[in-house]
């Protein structure tokens, strides 16, 4: 509409579309200047002369931001009800409703926007953004990476976001309630002879430099930030075989690589390697190395005095990143449900890393005395066999192997 049209006109005709933005200039086609941060994961996006954006990651067409943003955060959480398109999708970086906002501000400079009065209304939450042709009206998200919304004031938008910050925060606190003595932060890692003790989340504050890097952090699970966990796991006994025996066979930290496969279609992945680093006492250095981006790290505690079964506790996590509007945070370490897949045989892959870790801790001042008592009644190499019993597939056909081993294992300490 022209300048001085009526402001219903445009409200109810939902005139302001991606077309009506390319054509007065305010926007440009051109490849992957559209994107959407969700939940950790990122979309790109071309977009047409006509208003329409492909996909790059699909080819799929979507005619409207509304649209591509609802199928994509629906990719990462079912749930999800509506995209927000208009202040998900941004073009270069900038949100697609400060457009919006822009355009109306040169063609209905006399009108307020309509999220600014629904904003300053007691008990009203505003807009998503204003609704545009073809587009459903939409409700506010949850996600901080949408926290800002078109036509607030700048009191009000500083004061929402810090209500949200501080709304987040107090979840994560009233969450983390494991005990002092869990053991989280390394991949495959298990307590060292002098416990440390984990801080809760809250505490951290910004990124800071003097901070220790082996910082140990209490992870907190989806549900208690009201969030759905974005992608589902599936992980192999044989993962979890040789990553419980790497754990087991010294008293200090130990770290390695997960590998497996991600599938786009059901967001699953699925853990189906792992490879042991062999790192010797203290050599703080090279565990740091294979920890510097942890994607999906799991925590293993063979000995852990809070668990008084023979068979370990392994806890995955992931290190969700902060949001965007907050990139100097630390990232969240989030519990994460798993699936196991049986696997129903040993791999050759499994039994030689079995035998390489034996051979490398042999002599080792921090090998575990397998011979010692662990219990009144169980010794070291019991509680070994007995953790790795369940990991253990049906076909007893490399037991005679297994066994091999546990004699070297007794050799060696």
């Amino acid at each position: 509409k022209a300048a001085g049209s009526p402001r219903g006109a445009v409200l109810t005709r939902r005139g302001i579309t991606l077309r009506v933005l390319l054509r007065d200039g305010f926007l440009e086609p051109a490849h992957g200047v559209l994107s959407i941060y969700y939940l950790g994961k990122k979309f790109v996006g071309d977009l047409g002369a006509d208003g329409t954006i492909t996909w790059q990651e699909t080819g799929q067409v979507f005619n409207s931001p509304s649209a591509w943003a609802t199928h994509c955060k629906r990719l990462v959480n079912p749930a999800k009800k509506s995209g927000c398109g208009w202040a998900s999708v941004r073009y270069k970086g900038q949100k697609l409703d400060q457009y919006k906002a822009a355009w109306l501000r040169k063609n209905q400079p006399n009108a307020a926007p309509v999220e600014e009065v629904s904003w300053l209304l007691p008990g009203v939450p505003p807009r998503c953004g204003l609704p545009s042709e073809g587009e459903e009206e939409e409700m506010p998200e949850e996600e901080e990476e949408e926290a800002s919304r078109e036509g607030r004031g700048p009191v009000q938008e500083v004061v929402a976001a810090k209500k949200l910050e501080e709304r987040s925060k107090k979840q994560q606190c009233k969450s983390l309630v494991e005990p002092a003595g869990t053991d989280h932060g390394h991949p495959a890692k298990r307590l060292e002879s002098k416990p440390r003790v984990p801080v809760r989340y809250c505490t951290l504050g910004t990124r800071d430099s003097a901070r220790n890097p082996q910082t140990l952090v209490e992870v907190t699970s989806f549900a208690a930030i009201n969030k759905f966990q974005p992608f589902n796991v599936a992980i192999s006994s044989n993962v979890l075989l040789l990553l419980d025996f790497h754990s087991h066979l010294t008293r200090s930290e130990v770290v390695g690589y997960l590998g497996g496969r991600w599938d786009t279609n059901t967001q699953l992945l699925t853990v189906l390697r792992a490879f042991p680093c062999r790192t010797r006492l203290g050599d703080a250095e090279a565990a740091g190395t294979v920890e510097e981006e942890p994607r999906l790290p799991c925590l293993a505690g063979p000995y852990y005095h809070g668990n008084p079964g023979v068979e370990s506790k392994i806890a995955p996590f992931w290190v969700m990143p902060p949001p965007e509007q907050r990139p100097n945070d630390y990232g969240i370490p989030m519990e994460v449900e798993v699936a196991y897949i049986q696997d129903g045989f040993l791999t050759n892959d499994v039994l030689q890393e079995m035998t390489l870790l034996v051979e490398f801790y042999k002599g080792a001042p921090d090998l575990v005395k397998f011979q010692d008592l662990w219990t009144q009644d169980q010794t070291y190499l019991d509680k070994l066999k007995g953790s790795l019993a369940s990991r253990t597939p049906k076909d007893q056909s490399f037991a005679h192997i297994l066994e091999q081993i546990y004699s070297l294992l007794k050799l060696s300490s």
